[in-house]
């Protein structure tokens, strides 16, 4: 199975696809859609919108995995993440993909074994578990590798299988 993951944001989305065969997990590209800071907002979406549909016809991946909005104490990020994360799903329902969601401290729990995990924790393991020859970068970009990787391994817990039975 294909899996595009995504970390939704405004100024960077992250982005990584994982295939997933018989339990192992192999990387197939990974990178991060930038948009420019004092660009309207409306520009910056409809930007993450081409890039992610380019992306999803590109790679065809199987499904997505996408981090479930997660607010502190900054309510205005908050709203563009929750924009951006926005177009992201229109995306995925446009290509028929059905969506993992997950929170960070799950896919903390999924790499590395911890929920409370720091990020060097989390790049480190990205890194190893796809053999990868350095730590991806940017940030976000690790972090849509881990909320892939999150989700293949659900997709094999007898649980996912279920939750999701049914919809």
């Amino acid at each position: 199975m294909r899996i595009l993951g995504i970390d939704p944001g405004l100024a960077i989305v992250g982005w990584g696809v994982v295939e997933s065969v018989g339990g192992r997990f192999y990387p197939v590209a990974c990178g991060a859609v930038t948009t420019p800071a004092h660009t309207p907002v409306e520009d910056r979406l409809k930007t993450i919108y081409d890039d992610v549909t380019k992306l999803m016809d590109k790679y065809q991946p199987d499904a997505l995995a996408i981090e479930e909005l997660f607010f502190n104490n900054n309510r205005t990020t908050g709203i563009t993440v929750a924009e951006a994360r926005g177009i992201v799903l229109l995306c995925a329902a446009e290509h028929h993909l059905p969506v993992g969601e997950y929170t960070p401290m799950q896919v903390k729990q999924a790499v590395v074994g911890y929920g409370l995990a720091e990020k060097k924790q989390v790049i480190a393991m990205v890194t190893s578990l796809l053999k990868l020859p350095s730590p991806p970068k940017p940030d976000d970009t690790a972090d849509a590798l881990a909320i892939a990787l999150c989700h293949a391994q659900n997709l094999g817990s007898a649980r996912y299988r279920f939750e999701t039975k049914g919809r």
